[in-house]
């Protein structure tokens, strides 16, 4: 500070003395300032807030409307599945009956063949 002797100890006291009042006033004076702005900062924290909360519910929202979509999705899916093997089935079993059907006809038209032959041979030897 300007005019005290800093060899003096009273000088000294004197300059600390007001440098922690002139600590102690500039804080007091922001205290103040954050006092008249707290209503505002707690209007604009509850603001922040209820947009977060929105944000949150509307991701939670979306998240299972995708879970319910990826369910349906797989149990289509499977739905999807279980049908093409049933088709499947089907298929083969109708190919398995079919080729039994051609056997059948096949050892008939043999049988047939044969017994043709055999009336013949017998017609042939009276």
């Amino acid at each position: 500070m300007r005019g005290s002797d800093p060899s003096k100890f009273g000088d000294r006291l004197s300059d600390a003395q007001k440098a922690r009042q002139a600590m102690l006033d500039k804080a007091r004076a922001k205290l103040a300032a954050l006092n008249e702005s707290k209503p505002e900062r707690d209007a604009e924290r509850a603001r922040i807030a209820k947009e977060r909360e929105a944000r949150e519910t509307a991701r939670k929202s979306e998240k299972e409307a995708r879970l319910k979509r990826e369910a349906e999705e797989r149990a289509a899916a499977e739905a999807a599945r279980l049908e093409a093997e049933r088709r499947e089935a089907e298929e083969r079993e109708r190919a398995a009956h079919e080729e039994k059907a051609k056997l059948a006809k096949l050892l008939i038209d043999q049988k047939a063949a044969r017994d043709a032959r055999y009336a013949a041979r017998k017609k042939r030897q009276k």
